[in-house]
């Protein structure tokens, strides 16, 4: 699967916050919603350095990221 390359940083919007803007209480960083990811799909590809990930809901509810 060919992943064409992403934007220069200074160009990519930021990420949303789950609707507030806020980041996350434990401080690691911006939390976004699953579903704002997945957008009503059940796999995600995902590029990064180079290699592209998987991430997928299981009927579980829970989310697998593979390589």
């Amino acid at each position: 699967m060919t992943v064409p390359p992403p934007p220069p940083p200074h160009t990519q919007p930021p990420a949303k916050a789950c609707g507030t803007g806020a980041p996350d209480p434990s401080g690691s960083g911006t939390v976004v919603h699953s579903s704002t990811l997945l957008q009503g799909q059940r796999t995600l590809a995902i590029a990064h350095n180079g290699a592209v990930y998987r991430l997928q809901t299981t009927r579980q509810g829970k989310l697998i990221l593979t390589k």
